[in-house]
């Protein structure tokens, strides 16, 4: 990322950034030189988090930025600044208000990101110089975000499930893993009928695409990501504001893919799997039609009650295969459910696991990586809600109760008991635009499971 660059044996070619903040202001003052206290009273800067002012020498040449900053928000605290400052090299002076400086410097580096597929980029970011060892750890975290974020705002005619496909195949070729891929009707043959039935209405066939990487005798990892590349919601169309940024339905392949790949490249000592069921929900005279009764890889005979409830359904095909695989652990991302933005609101992705010990190492790990995340029960009774009087269960139900639990309820149906499980409801966007957070696709949970990774898995 041209974002952030090692920083020199001496940082006298670029200028100093220093934080402060309301508390910390009157000590940051007396450190400057008279003229430069008058041109910040005259200029009204008071430290607010999110204000900065620039300061020059007595010759007039720009030495030093002063940014208010929110000492607690570290991510936050500098991500406005790529942006907005003069196209110059900087470092973080020593003394400031921020105890996390590689946070800070992480911030910079996301809110430098720029979508530039379609149209030239605004201008160049200004430049953060950091020390070797913090650039070496922050890129692999800066490049993974920037693939989640690209691969999302991708509109489906240049993302579509072949695309996404590519995507996989190419994370192989720069890891020598070994790819291959079930599409169209290969599907049925293999026994994925339930991915199948979701992507077989779009012109464009469905698929599932596998990765695996790693030593034989390592712990197997699973990971398992949504590929629906747009969803109209099928027969049970979705209304034009709802589909309108369907696009970004794959956001949970492209968490899968990301973290696949910042395993590998870490080298965790891991047998990985990779799995990406990537389909179109289109509306076509042979699209799924609520009522039919499917029967899942797992031996599930499932009732589709909504035909918009496809997520679950390209999943848990994909889940069943992961869990012959007798996994160590089993992780799947997906936008999977409203319900879960209605809980949480649109930065708290939803965390669900069949063990408790693994749930809160995940929650503490997104503490420490400042990427939050919350915890909701899988609540067993609940099952009733998806009771169906033709089929062992329904993909959905009559009530509204609930729809992020109930979701994940079914998706646990596929996983042995005894098996280790994560499920992340992830919304994978930012509706607006915010300080390291440009609108559109975003990644939510990737540096949180990624850290636990680390930690689970590390040597």
């Amino acid at each position: 990322m041209s974002a952030l660059i090692e920083r020199q044996a001496s940082d006298r070619h670029s200028i100093a950034i220093e934080t402060t903040s309301a508390a910390h202001y009157a000590a940051t003052r007396r450190r400057l030189t008279a003229p430069q206290r008058r041109w910040l009273a005259d200029s009204g800067f008071e430290a607010a988090p999110g204000s900065f002012a620039l300061l020059a020498d007595a010759n007039g040449k720009l030495v030093r930025v002063l940014a208010g900053v929110d000492p607690h928000d570290p991510l936050a605290a500098l991500a406005a600044l790529p942006m907005a400052l003069p196209e110059a090299t900087y470092h973080l002076a020593g003394e400031g208000a921020l105890a996390d400086r590689r946070q800070a410097a992480l911030g910079w580096a996301l809110g430098a990101y720029q979508f530039t597929r379609y149209r030239k980029a605004r201008r160049a970011p200004a430049r953060l110089a950091v020390p070797a060892d913090e650039l070496q750890a922050l890129l692999p975290l800066v490049e993974a975000t920037a693939l989640v974020r690209d691969l999302v705002n991708t509109p489906t005619e240049d993302m579509g499930p072949k695309q996404l496909a590519e995507a996989v195949k190419q994370l192989g070729k720069q890891h020598r893993a070994k790819v291959r891929e079930w599409a169209g009707d290969e599907l049925l043959k293999a026994n994925f009928p339930t991915i199948h039935a979701v992507g077989r209405a779009s012109h464009r066939a469905p698929r599932l695409v596998e990765l695996a990487w790693g030593k034989a005798g390592d712990p197997k990892l699973v990971i398992v990501g949504k590929g629906v590349c747009f969803d109209t919601g099928g027969l049970d169309l979705k209304p034009a504001d709802g589909m309108r940024n369907m696009k970004k339905d794959m956001g949970g392949a492209a968490h899968a893919i990301a973290l696949a790949g910042l395993v590998m490249r870490a080298k965790l000592p891991v047998r990985l799997t990779l799995l990406i069921p990537a389909v179109e929900n289109a509306v076509a005279g042979n699209a799924m039609r609520p009522g039919e009764v499917v029967t899942t890889r797992a031996g599930h005979t499932v009732e589709i009650d909504n035909t918009d409830a496809e997520g679950r359904l390209v999943l848990c095909d994909a889940i069943a295969y992961g869990v012959e695989q007798q996994p160590d652990l089993v992780v799947d991302f997906a936008t999977l459910t409203g319900a879960a933005r209605v809980a949480l609101g649109p930065d708290l992705p939803a965390l669900f696991g069949n063990r408790d010990d693994l749930a809160e190492a995940v929650l503490a790990s997104g503490r420490a990586v400042n990427d939050p995340l919350w915890r909701l029960p899988l609540w067993r009774p609940y099952r009733k809600l998806l009771d169906s009087a033709v089929a062992d269960f329904a993909n959905a139900g009559p009530s509204r109760h609930a729809g992020a639990i109930t979701a994940a309820l079914y998706l646990e149906r596929f996983v042995p008991d005894g098996t280790p499980w994560l499920h992340l409801d992830t919304y994978a966007w930012n509706d607006a635009d915010r300080p390291g957070r440009p609108r559109g696709g975003e990644a939510l949970g990737l540096r949180a499971f990624f850290a636990f990774l680390q930690q689970r898995y590390g040597r």
